[in-house]
């Protein structure tokens, strides 16, 4: 099986910082906002977000949740494959506030549609924004886009896009499979 790499480690680097300086300029202190991470791999992503907004952009008490749509995919139940859940960690409400779903990859839409469900057992958000690393703009199922993306792959249906993340692959790099 031969990959071919995306994005290493600095250009991921690079594009952090690039989508956290997008972040600010459409939500200045985050008051009114709340990140939440699409679990199980947008959670890396989001924490690395939030990481940079504090520590790199001194943007302090960022909201930041978790949010496992396992049960609310629309093809749950459907496959062969055992899906496992993941945790979700919201221990804030959603009313009123602007949500920002960050996820590792983008394909056919159909996750954060599922996301766009989960949430409202948090409340009614006022506004909702989806923020991911990867946007495979030609495998859309549903009419879904990114507000924010790092980078736009162009990946025939049987190619895979695989995010490695140091915390959890011992690197940080982006691979077509």
């Amino acid at each position: 099986m031969s990959q071919k790499v995306l994005l290493t480690s600095k250009e991921v680097n690079i594009i952090l910082h690039r989508l956290a300086c997008q972040l600010i300029e459409n939500h200045l202190d985050f008051s009114n906002t709340v990140l939440i991470g699409i679990q199980p791999r947008g959670a890396y992503l989001a924490k690395r977000i939030q990481h940079l907004l504090a520590n790199d952009y001194k943007i302090n008490n960022i909201q930041l949740g978790f949010l496992d749509i396992t049960f609310f995919r629309d093809d749950f139940r459907r496959g062969e494959k055992t899906l496992e859940a993941n945790k979700t960690q919201i221990d804030f409400l959603v009313e009123d506030k602007k949500v920002v779903f960050i996820d590792d990859v983008l394909f056919t839409g159909r996750s954060i549609n599922a996301a766009l469900t989960a949430v409202q057992s948090f409340g009614r958000p006022s506004e909702v924004e989806l923020l991911v690393l990867i946007d495979r703009r030609f495998s859309r199922h549903l009419p879904i886009q990114p507000d924010y993306r790092g980078r736009q792959v162009d990946a025939i249906q049987d190619e895979k896009v695989k995010v490695c993340w140091s915390e959890k692959d011992g690197e940080d790099a982006v691979y077509l499979i």
